[in-house]
């Protein structure tokens, strides 16, 4: 019996515009893919704790974001990993967006030449 999991999944939040240009290249170019949606469905820390090191928790956390930048001052100092992913956890939406899964590592944020050069 074939398998028709998609080998992608799509992590990030449904509304946000940079997400709908990352599906909407996806469906353009046939790469099926699974969408998780942590504003709703969370996210979970092992995933978090993988993206940070694969990417360094700088760049995953979104710190441009409204969220964080409505955040107390006492909750942006002394940041380090552990703290971050406290933060994604309670607040998804900032997490960098999208994160493209392609199973043995991620993508992190959208640029349609990246895409092209991971996927073809």
């Amino acid at each position: 019996m074939p398998d028709d999991t998609p080998a992608l999944t799509l992590y990030g939040i449904k509304a946000c515009d940079t997400m709908k240009k990352a599906r909407t290249w996806l469906d353009d170019n046939g790469k099926p893919f699974a969408f998780h949606d942590y504003k709703s469905a969370g996210i979970d820390r092992t995933s978090l704790e993988r993206w940070c090191r694969e990417h360094g928790w700088e760049k995953v956390l979104n710190r441009a974001g409204t969220t964080f930048r409505k955040l107390d001052d006492a909750a942006k100092v002394d940041l380090d990993q552990d703290k971050a992913i406290e933060l994604m956890l309670a607040q998804p939406s900032m997490i960098k967006r999208p994160v493209l899964d392609l199973g043995d590592r991620t993508l992190l944020g959208y640029k349609p030449e990246q895409y092209a050069a991971e996927l073809g």
